[in-house]
């Protein structure tokens, strides 16, 4: 960029119009008043999220012990947030990440239980990049919906690569799966890959954005990878340079360090870095509850705590002069993303769709250094018990622990008695955001079948609707597990309806035993029921059995609620199968 150009000015050459300058809520020039823009003067996005990685575990942010050079590099030529926040648990932060609503608005709310799909209509961040003219690609980990209409490749991407539900080893995810050498869904075929998963995500990312690059498209680039979410699989040489009860944690984050490396170099030779938003930044606090740094934050993945919820966000963006290192201490929230990226991208908003998140691109450019005073509730799965109320440096922390990291950034002196002005304010926030989001919990979200793009539905019990049970582990507690999941019907139609006991693609019948990572013991399943509406059918099988196959005449347009039933020779229930699928004849 010419230095003698201002900043401002150069933003306005790439089709961006008014960042911030009339008011917090100013668009930037839609996609279509820019259309005689070349598209190659539009700026690449590439938005990179890992799992479980806490603020803390990051040398640049003074880790003692792990090694994150690459980052380190980033950080140093990064706008940094440094009071950036998101939920304490993954899949609520990426359904507010890619809709600028927050999780109890958009459907997202919890990692399992029929709570983990942004709801049907509800545009993404793909979506409004597509809509712009951009290419979008997907690479990694979604945890948004295993399918339709809850897919990547239903939600705006173009291209996706991707592992089941919340990580790779999970119940929905291919079975076998272990890090290396996995099956992954590629635009929504199961397709084998070479390689450890995070080296496979960069691979796939930088192929396609140089096939983006050859075609002169500009793009969008989602890379959530899987690490360093458990379990701590990595190559033997990376757990060896961290030795003790983290070192497969801090050994999936030094390899993924080693991605980034290999991800700027890409760019550097591309000649992509230049014109190129790059973003990173994590999905909750860390997962590890004795971190060897947590920079002076109290709490972990999960809880309320500044450490918790309280990330990194970095950006850099070398064409716009975005490529030195400087500090932002504003409150900030991951909802913020979205209408970021808009104007900073030139992307046109539809006219009635409203965030919870505000545009940051006035703090970007520089053109202000003050957001307008906000309140932030962060909260996920369920209304049981308050979650936190951010305002300034205050937290309301379960309604009932107030501190001011002002004076206090661990956390350590409940103030509330001191000032109960301030926590009565923040509680009649909190109360009238859950009377808002309250009602808005009603809404299902039903999972299409009949659909020609998934020919065969296959339900698995992480999505079940009343069960814990997305994760192999879930099922060795002796209590039985059983859920729903709600349909939508897409054609009318005879129905089969199979029910497994294990993954269809492991061969395994019903009272099959797996040794090994999972240790599950099979079932004697001699009966299996199945209510799908209010159709109700049964039939006599066998632990040596494969499945239990029902057919069932289905209407266009119902939305009937599936749900299933195992017993052993006596009548015991056994719980509900943890595999069906559901094929349109």
């Amino acid at each position: 960029m010419d230095k003698n150009i201002s900043r401002r000015d150069f933003l306005k050459t790439v089709g961006v119009v008014s960042l911030m300058s009339a008011s917090m809520g100013a668009c930037a020039r839609s996609a279509s008043k820019s259309s005689d823009k070349s598209s190659a003067s539009r700026p690449n996005v590439i938005l990179v999220l890992t799992d479980d990685q806490g603020y803390g575990d990051l040398s640049c942010h003074g880790n003692p012990v792990l090694k994150t050079p690459n980052l380190d590099k980033l950080f140093a030529e990064s706008t940094r947030f440094t009071d950036y926040h998101v939920a304490p648990m993954c899949t609520p932060t990426r359904g507010e990440l890619l809709t600028g609503k927050q999780a109890f608005r958009n459907g997202a709310v919890f990692v399992c239980q029929g709570k983990s799909m942004i709801r049907r209509g509800i545009p993404t961040l793909a979506d409004m990049f597509r809509s712009g003219g951009y290419a979008t690609g997907h690479f990694g980990k979604w945890h948004l919906g295993d399918n339709n209409p809850y897919r990547p490749q239903d939600r705006g991407f173009d291209e996706t690569v991707h592992h089941g539900a919340w990580g790779i080893t999970s119940m929905a995810d291919y079975w076998d799966n272990d890090y290396f050498d996995d099956t992954y869904e590629h635009n929504g075929k199961l397709k084998k890959h070479k390689g450890y998963c995070t080296d496979v995500w960069f691979d796939e990312a930088m192929k396609w954005m140089s096939n983006q690059q050859k075609k002169k498209q500009p793009f969008f680039c989602y890379l959530p990878t899987n690490v360093p979410h458990w379990p701590d699989l990595v190559e033997k040489k990376y757990l060896d340079m961290y030795p003790g009860k983290c070192a497969g944690f801090l050994g999936m984050i030094a390899q993924f360090d080693e991605n980034m490396g290999r991800m700027e170099q890409f760019m550097q030779e591309s000649g992509l870095k230049e014109n190129t938003i790059f973003t990173f930044m994590t999905d909750n606090g860390t997962r590890i509850r004795n971190p060897v740094f947590n920079a002076g934050m109290r709490g972990h993945k999960t809880q309320y705590y500044e450490g918790g919820h309280r990330v990194p966000f970095f950006l850099r963006w070398p064409a716009a002069g975005l490529d030195k290192p400087r500090d932002i201490g504003e409150l900030t929230h991951s909802t913020d993303v979205l209408p970021t990226l808009i104007d900073l991208c030139g992307l046109e908003k539809p006219a009635d769709l409203e965030f919870d998140g505000m545009s940051l691109a006035s703090l970007i450019d520089g053109t202000k250094d003050k957001l307008p005073d906000r309140k932030i509730v962060i909260q996920y799965n369920n209304f049981n018990r308050p979650g936190v109320v951010l305002w300034k440096k205050w937290r309301l922390v379960h309604g009932k622990e107030l501190y001011n990291l002002a004076d206090d950034p661990g956390q350590k002196k409940n103030i509330i008695e001191k000032y109960p002005d301030v926590a009565a304010e923040l509680r009649l926030h909190h109360a009238r955001w859950v009377q808002e989001m309250t009602p808005l919990q009603t809404q299902i979200n039903t999972i299409s079948i009949g659909v020609d793009s998934e020919p065969t539905t296959m339900l698995c019990s992480a999505n079940w609707i009343g069960s814990y049970a997305d994760s192999w582990q879930n099922l060795l507690d002796k209590a039985v597990k059983n859920g729903y999941w709600d349909l939508q019907v897409e054609k009318s139609g005879n129905y089969k309806i199979a029910l497994y006991g294990w993954p269809k693609q492991t061969g395994a019948a019903f009272g099959h035993r797996f040794t090994g990572f999972t240790h599950v013991p099979g079932r004697n399943v001699a009966k299996a029921r199945l209510k799908i509406g209010e159709k109700e059918l049964t039939m006599k099988t066998a632990p040596t059995k494969l499945s239990a196959v029902f057919t069932v005449t289905l209407k266009k347009g119902d939305k009937p609620r599936l749900q299933s039933w195992l017993y052993d020779k006596n009548g015991k229930d056994l719980g509900g199968s943890f595999f069906v699928y559901v094929t349109k004849l």
